[in-house]
């Protein structure tokens, strides 16, 4: 009589354990999901940051959607400020908010 059990296991698949990958994984490599968010090593100007793209593709609607990495602000002194769009989402909304009121600092709705 022979083993039928071998013969009739299903094999599906599943996520190989940590230790038998060959490669690192994103988040072992320090990586994020989507690498429009990650941020350089190197100093860039703020027309380097201006022109990365951190989304650029198709929404569930199917809308194209692009998404900068770096939201270029004035600040109050004139001065340009690089913001990104998840490290400094905060301040980015802070920033909107500001935007958003008047003289007398009342809000205003669209």
């Amino acid at each position: 009589m022979t083993d039928n059990k071998q013969e009739n296991q299903i094999h599906q698949p599943v996520s190989e354990d940590w230790h038998s990958r060959e490669e690192p994984t994103a988040k072992e490599r320090n990586l994020t999901a989507n690498p429009g968010d990650r941020i350089a090593d190197e100093s860039q100007s703020i027309e380097e940051k201006a022109q990365q793209v951190a989304v650029d593709s198709p929404d569930i609607t199917g809308d194209h959607i692009t998404v900068p990495t770096y939201f270029v602000v004035d600040e109050p002194d004139g001065e340009k400020k690089a913001l990104h769009h998840v490290k400094d989402a905060e301040e980015i909304s802070d920033v909107i908010r500001q935007a958003r009121v008047d003289e007398n600092g009342n809000r205003i709705w669209w």
